[in-house]
């Protein structure tokens, strides 16, 4: 059991494997979107960022979740962190079949915010999964998550953690709806981008069809 003294004094010793799993999953993923733009010239993954939660964040939690030191890693499950932003929905579930098919990361829990929206709002793609970190004592698994969402999808994400940090959740009702009006407004903008990629994509097939079809009559003449 870690107590709550040798916790706090043993805090480095105890999120080094988390940081060393957020740092190699970084360039891991990375790793994959130089891959995406060497072949393919466009990727699924836009960038990609990564965070080991604070000390304070991480105990705030545990009391408010009711965890007990003794099972903080197995029931803290965003200890290591990292989002994957992407430019359209579409990509959202490309880069998690890409996840799935990881053999170095054990998915347990997948949680699709994305088209099961939260009450607040919010969208997004949470990924719960083990990964085993190389220590000098030999292998340890850890639990972390990754977040995959649009870059609107985090942009309102990013200001209403900001505003619930800084007023607690305390809003009037009036500001709640128009928080959840600007999160389906973020969504709309998703949807019509991925409209426009669309049309555009078409309009140039039809395109090189129509040149196809010119130099075959050119060729017959």
């Amino acid at each position: 059991m870690i107590g709550s003294d040798s916790l706090i004094e043993n805090w480095d010793d105890f999120l080094t494997p988390y940081k060393q799993a957020v740092d190699e999953l970084k360039v891991k993923l990375r790793g994959i979107r130089a891959q995406f733009l060497k072949v393919d010239g466009r990727s699924p993954i836009e960038f990609v960022t990564g965070r080991v939660k604070p000390v304070d964040s991480i105990k705030e939690k545990m009391v408010r979740r009711h965890i007990q030191e003794d099972r903080l890693e197995e029931d803290m499950e965003d200890i290591a962190g990292l989002r994957i932003m992407c430019q359209f929905v579409e990509d959202i579930y490309q880069v998690v079949d890409l996840l799935r098919k990881r053999t170095d990361i054990n998915i347990l829990e997948e949680r699709d915010y994305v088209h099961n929206k939260k009450p607040s709002g919010y969208r997004s793609y949470h990924i719960i999964f083990e990964y085993p970190v190389q220590m000098i004592g030999g292998e340890k698994k850890i639990l972390a998550e990754i977040q995959v969402r649009t870059l609107a999808m985090n942009f309102w994400a990013t200001v209403e953690h900001s505003l619930n940090y800084k007023y607690q959740g305390e809003f009037p009702d009036q500001l709640k709806s128009r928080l959840k009006s600007a999160a389906e407004a973020a969504f709309k903008l998703d949807e019509e981008m991925s409209e426009i990629r669309d049309e555009l994509r078409e309009k140039k097939t039809v395109s090189h069809e129509d040149v196809r079809k010119t130099s075959d009559e050119n060729s017959s003449v």
